[in-house]
């Protein structure tokens, strides 16, 4: 039985109509990602995690976001081709959507409301340094930037949130990771 973050429509990047469902009795990373942030060469670390979890039941699912700074404002077409060709990403990729604001996606809505906080790495400055480039934070619950994590257990429970600046291979995810494959 789907949970109801599982039947959220969603689309593929190539257009193709799908849910988390498609998942049921994996794990799931949720990322919001953009081509043109400093943040992008998370994709190398984030496909080194897909290799490395995927044959014990682990997916990312990466949703491009144009909600920072502009920092993704290609078609799907041109962040599918980017991501193939600069970072050779084979996890799936789904369509560009918005993960805050007026036009926060359903699935955003859902993520956020089961997770408002984000874990962040011991000693993190990130929302500092945010905050000297004149980035605000009025609502704590939204999502802070580029690369937010989301992790989602094989039942569809989301089980934890993670900063952008908590990297694919920082031991605060690798752990949850392995706690929800286990």
């Amino acid at each position: 039985m789907s949970t109801s973050i599982q039947s959220i429509p969603l689309s593929r990047i190539d257009g193709t109509g799908t849910t988390l469902g498609a998942f049921d009795g994996h794990a799931v990373l949720i990322v919001n990602v953009a081509s043109k942030c400093g943040l992008t060469p998370q994709y190398t670390a984030l496909e080194k995690l897909y290799e490395t979890y995927a044959p014990r039941g682990l997916e990312i699912a990466a949703f491009p976001a144009n909600n920072f700074g502009g920092q993704e404002p290609g078609t799907d077409a041109e962040i599918q081709d980017f991501c193939s060709t600069k970072y050779n990403v084979t996890f799936p990729m789904f369509s560009k959507i918005s993960v805050k604001g007026a036009d926060q996606h359903p699935l955003y809505q859902a993520l956020v409301e089961a997770q408002p906080t984000a874990a962040t790495p011991e000693g993190s400055d990130f929302k500092a340094k945010l905050e000297k480039y004149g980035i605000t934070f009025d609502n704590p619950v939204d999502v802070a930037w580029n690369f937010e994590k989301f992790l989602v257990d094989r039942h569809g429970h989301v089980v934890g949130r993670f900063s952008p600046d908590t990297t694919p291979d920082d031991p605060l995810l690798l752990d949850a990771i392995e706690k929800v494959l286990a």
